[in-house]
């Protein structure tokens, strides 16, 4: 890491530590200052004109030096533990969590992860999980391997423990999301399957290291599981719980939301039923059901012969990447679009209205768009 990495890490680390410096605000400062070190740095009236900055927060600058301090002891920690740092304005930030409105600003983690695999699923559910959940979860994490998927969950009791259990067998990379720092393995009990974790796949948390188990971490983290997952499974879930949390996010950020049916007098299926009847899951079945509606079952077919790709002469340059990309996988939704194009979601809505409008695309059910082979 050169000297300006290292300043540039530093001064985002220290603009994090601000107390009640809420993920958006920290983004706007960002934004406006084209740094986090400009927070510090910049002149007093360009600072006071930055949206959401009121007194309070605008007179923490004074407190520049000892928030750098703090920063610096905590990256020596990570590096003395082997922990990785990763800065929100940073390209090893996960590109699946930029879009989300309340990232977090800064990650840590510990393992052989690949923060942008190609594909993502989470697989979450009840502490109290039965053989029949235990099953069902190693069977899903089976029929999905052929796909290689990371396989996310938040290393708790029951569903979540069996999710990394399951991909650990098959070979699967598998990130554990934390509501613990990195050097506080919660349940301890876990800390053997965790230590497995790391040699493909490792864990992942937003808080520093000497950062005390607090209960109300647990949902907080819930967000990032939802954020990192193209796909969130609810295996079982009672009709309160962590999981249903999980899910509610997860469809709040566009993401498909998948629930296992189950008995209807079996309490730990009662929020998986919810959650269908409510429509906010699809009922999952089985891997098809993943497959197309991630459009994995067409990313490896073979394409039409006769299909070509249309004339774009009057496309601007994004409108013309965003038909590329729909040409090459026939369709996809409008998150992953956002993912690899790197268009904000508002502005691909406009782009893609405008590609509908002229006949190239064409929405369809599940958030997503098609070519529709026009020559």
């Amino acid at each position: 890491m050169s000297n300006g990495q290292n300043s540039k890490v530093l001064h985002t680390v220290a603009l994090s530590l601000i107390p009640k410096l809420g993920p958006s605000i920290f983004k706007t400062i960002v934004s406006y200052c084209g740094s986090a070190e400009g927070f510090f740095t910049l002149p007093q009236g360009k600072v006071a004109k930055i949206p959401g900055i009121g007194p309070k927060l605008l007179a923490q600058r004074k407190s520049k030096d000892s928030y750098l301090r703090e920063a610096a002891s905590i990256l020596e920690i990570a590096i003395k533990k082997n922990i990785q740092v990763h800065c929100y304005p940073d390209d090893s930030f996960p590109d699946r969590l930029r879009s989300i409105p309340d990232a977090p600003p800064i990650l840590f983690t510990k393992g052989n992860l690949n923060l942008n695999p190609k594909r993502t699923v989470g697989i979450v559910g009840t502490r109290n999980a039965s053989r029949y959940g235990k099953n069902i979860t190693q069977k899903i994490t089976e029929d999905l391997a052929r796909f290689q998927p990371s396989i996310i969950s938040g290393l708790a009791y029951g569903i979540d423990v069996e999710a990394h259990r399951a991909a650990l067998s098959l070979n699967l990379p598998t990130i554990g999301v934390m509501g613990s720092d990195l050097d506080t393995i919660y349940p301890a009990t876990h800390t053997v399957i965790a230590s497995q974790m790391m040699e493909n796949g490792g864990l992942l948390s937003e808080f520093k290291i000497g950062t005390k188990l607090n209960p109300m971490n647990f949902p907080q983290r819930n967000r990032i599981i939802a954020g990192l997952s193209d796909a969130l499974i609810v295996v079982e879930a009672a009709k309160k719980g962590g999981a249903l949390i999980t899910a509610e996010i997860a469809y709040s950020y566009n993401r498909e939301v998948f629930a296992v049916p189950g008995n209807l007098q079996a309490k730990y299926s009662e929020g998986c039923n919810n959650l269908i009847r409510n429509m906010k899951a699809g009922i999952y079945m089985g891997a098809k059901e993943i497959e197309e509606s991630l459009s994995w079952d067409k990313e490896s077919g073979e394409k039409d012969p006769a299909s070509t790709l249309p004339d774009t002469s009057n496309l601007d340059s994004i409108e013309v990447r965003v038909l590329e990309r729909l040409f090459e996988k026939n369709e996809a939704g409008i998150d992953w679009l956002s993912r690899d194009t790197g268009v904000p979601i508002a502005e691909l809505a406009i782009k893609l209205l405008n590609l509908e409008f002229l006949g190239f695309v064409k929405a369809i059910p599940g958030k997503k768009y098609q070519w529709t082979h026009k020559k």
